[in-house]
């Protein structure tokens, strides 16, 4: 079988995909006839036809999409690669790009920056914080820190953790709230999501009416007005652990739900800087200070204590106790 012409193959490229020589020629910036030239140097290096002529148009035999199939995957990946390349060269100006949500980076990335710059003195980090999804090659991005349902296609997804639902509240509110019942607290201001609340309560069999006082479309600035004493919230346990910790929230109850409905917390970068040194880097220290982060947390307020189980009344005589004392039970 004759070796395939490589330097063809963007040219090859470019008219299957445009189906049209001078829109191929336009996109890789030669003339028409070059890439026309391209077409036959490699048609008669592969000894058969990989387009029909209609008018102006060229098309796709069958031998022609079998072959666009495998250019398409294989001048992918050598971007891909390139791509990679670039990004490992920068490695050298010791900057690592990262793209994440703003809650995470006010409420658990931007604590913890002063150890990472401890651990990594010489590995710069430049943070981008914004509720889109970024595409990381085209704007130039090595990694982004998402939450979502993941993967995501083309990229290395790493699910992080998981973190369940708790209810938090200010200090002020856990002593105000000390030993109340699960219902009890539906009469709170509520802050955040309608139907997570719903959930919530489900999970103690309770179905009251929800209609928070304010909703946010940013779990920072939700849990910013609980630490104020707006309201109390169903929030992200990794998001409110430095507060818990802290004193400046507590937790209300032990009941949490879980994450099995909602979205994990994920680190996403491209597959070819999957072994890149700064990646590695970034990727271990997530994962151990995601684990030091929820160690420890102080309890849920104890819920309120059992009633206790009615005596029902008897007539007669009691039956001796180990002391041998007698008693008798009041006459109903």
């Amino acid at each position: 079988m004759a070796r395939l012409p490589l330097h063809t193959l963007p040219a090859f490229r470019a008219v299957a995909r445009r189906q049209n020589l001078r829109e191929a020629a336009d996109e890789l910036h030669v003339t028409a006839s070059a890439i026309s030239q391209q077409i036959a140097l490699l048609e008669e290096q592969i000894g058969f036809r990989l387009f029909d002529r209609r008018g102006r148009r060229v098309v796709l035999n069958s031998a022609g999409a079998t072959l666009q199939r495998a250019v398409e995957a294989a001048l992918d990946r050598l971007d891909d690669g390139l791509r990679g390349a670039a990004a490992a060269a920068s490695g050298e100006a010791h900057t690592l790009r990262i793209t994440l949500l703003p809650s995470f980076a006010q409420r658990w990335l931007m604590p913890r920056m002063p150890v990472w710059h401890e651990r990594h003195p010489g590995l710069s980090v430049e943070l981008d914080a914004s509720q889109r999804v970024v595409d990381l090659a085209r704007e130039g991005f090595h990694v982004a820190l998402r939450q979502g349902r993941g993967p995501w296609k083309g990229l290395e997804s790493e699910r992080l953790v998981d973190s369940p639902f708790i209810v938090v509240g200010s200090p002020a509110a856990a002593e105000r709230l000390r030993g109340a019942a699960t219902p009890s607290l539906a009469q709170e201001p509520l802050l955040g999501d309608a139907d997570l609340w719903e959930r919530w309560f489900a999970m103690d069999c309770c179905t009251p009416a929800i209609r928070p006082v304010a909703v946010f479309n940013d779990a920072g600035l939700m849990l910013q007005a609980t630490e104020q004493g707006i309201g109390i919230a169903l929030a992200r346990e990794l998001y409110a652990a430095d507060a818990l910790r802290a004193g400046r929230l507590v937790r209300l109850s032990p009941i949490a739900l879980p994450d099995d409905r909602a979205d994990a917390f994920w680190m996403a970068y491209p597959p070819e800087l999957r072994d890149w040194p700064p990646v590695v880097a970034l990727r271990d220290w997530l994962h151990e200070q995601m684990a030091q982060s929820l160690q420890g947390l102080p309890a849920a307020l104890a819920p309120p204590p059992a009633a206790p189980a009615p005596v029902k009344a008897f007539r007669g005589r009691a039956a001796a106790r180990p002391t041998g004392s007698r008693s008798h039970a009041r006459s109903g």
